[in-house]
């Protein structure tokens, strides 16, 4: 089984998604959406720019 996207409303109405792997734990989550195709759309630009994103460590800077 693969992970998955589930969306939901937070209590002042905002949509949201999160991504949520194959054992059940939450990975990411997006920012509040004001409408639901705002949500999907989110979710498909995700989908489209991430797969293949690198990882840039910045521990090592000072903070």
């Amino acid at each position: 089984m693969t992970g998955r996207y589930l969306i939901s409303r937070d209590e002042t109405g905002t949509f949201r998604f999160a991504l949520v792997a194959a054992n059940g734990q939450t990975v990411a989550v997006g920012e509040g959406f004001a409408t639901k195709a705002a949500c999907v759309n989110g979710i498909e630009s995700v989908r489209r720019i991430a797969p293949d994103a690198t990882v840039e460590d910045r521990t090592h800077l000072p903070v």
